[in-house]
């Protein structure tokens, strides 16, 4: 289980809202790089179009990685923190400027300790804000299917395996995400990256 506190960057500026629709919203996330010889992974909408993107051309798991747009615009730099047990990841929102070191987007604490055989992590998002908004994020049946509840144990997006049109399954590294309306799609995509490095799978 991933448990999730959340402090949302709300009202969103024009900058961000380009990243919530007003309508549910679904994207394949390919849990590899498009780029030969690189780590990461490639987001798609549901008209297959690329939308977001990883692309790591060092070892896996490296400490720092980039979310993109499809031009390559950073959107989230995602650091993991050193000499920190368990460990940590940051996420800063880049907005055209320098990103600021002391103010990261969104935290991410993975947790040495177990709930009911499930993993926790725990997540801050907007750590600058003064109003809590808490989500929570469930590990369901394996490591590749999370759902992501808010405080009222409200749905905000789903992650499950991808199912052909024909009803086929396909490999743990291809994955349906579900977003709710008015949800920031990007951070949504930012907390799967944390999730895929801490399950080893960019």
């Amino acid at each position: 289980m991933f448990m999730t506190k959340v402090h949302p960057e709300a009202p969103l500026s024009s900058s961000l809202a380009e990243y919530c629709t007003s309508k549910q919203e679904t994207f394949t996330i390919w849990m590899k790089s498009l780029i030969l010889n690189s780590n990461g992974c490639t987001v798609f909408d549901s008209n297959g179009k690329i939308v977001y993107r990883v692309d790591n051309y060092d070892c896996k798991c490296r400490g720092e990685v980039y979310l993109m747009d499809l031009k390559g615009k950073t959107l989230f730099t995602i650091r993991r923190k050193k000499f920190h047990l368990p460990g940590i990841w940051e996420g800063y929102r880049s907005t055209g400027k320098e990103i600021n070191p002391k103010k990261p987007g969104f935290q991410l604490r993975k947790s040495s300790r177990l709930c009911r055989g499930r993993s926790l992590c725990k997540v801050v998002v907007g750590l600058d804000k003064n109003q809590p908004h808490q989500y929570r994020i469930e590990s369901l049946s394996s490591k590749s299917s999370y759902k992501i509840l808010d405080k009222f144990g409200r749905p905000v997006a789903e992650v499950k395996r991808k199912q052909s049109a024909c009803g086929v399954v396909l490999g743990e590294d291809v994955l349906t995400v579900v977003v709710e309306p008015l949800v920031d799609h990007s951070l949504i995509v930012g907390l799967l990256v944390v999730c895929g490095l801490i399950n080893r799978k960019m």
